[in-house]
């Protein structure tokens, strides 16, 4: 029982540290929209999800001593940061087009805060269930 409750949670939290990254990562793009040759970055979450849920890593980096500063794969999942194409070229080189990117940060919006809303439905499920 404590193991379903855990597996269930552990999606959610993993669900929703991939949608904040994400945003972290649309929001950079946001920033970078005059930025001379800035590529904007996104992940699949499909595929981070599903790297974040089996624990497996796409790229692991060779390190010749113990103190390189190991990477980072544990908030997306080991998924590689992807490029955008073009929708429209720049003279600049600059690929964030504005309404791409604020489309693409309402909806990462709205599906964290559904993520949110789901882990607090079952935070009260099981409040119910043990106060009786």
């Amino acid at each position: 029982m404590i193991d379903k409750l855990d597996s269930t949670f552990r999606f959610y939290q993993d669900a929703a540290n991939l949608r904040a990254h994400r945003q972290q990562l649309i929001a950079s793009n946001i920033a970078n929209a005059d930025t001379p040759q800035y590529k904007a970055r996104d992940i699949n979450f499909n595929t981070a999800l599903q790297g974040a849920l089996t624990g497996s890593t796409a790229v692991t980096l060779a390190t010749s001593t113990p103190r390189h500063i190991a990477p980072d794969t544990g908030i997306s999942g080991g998924a590689p940061l992807l490029y955008r194409s073009d929708v429209q070229g720049s003279v600049d080189g600059n690929t964030v087009d504005m309404d791409v990117e604020r489309s693409q940060f309402a909806e990462n919006a709205i599906h964290y805060e559904a993520n949110i809303t789901f882990i607090n439905n079952q935070i009260r499920m099981m409040m119910a269930a043990i106060q009786g």
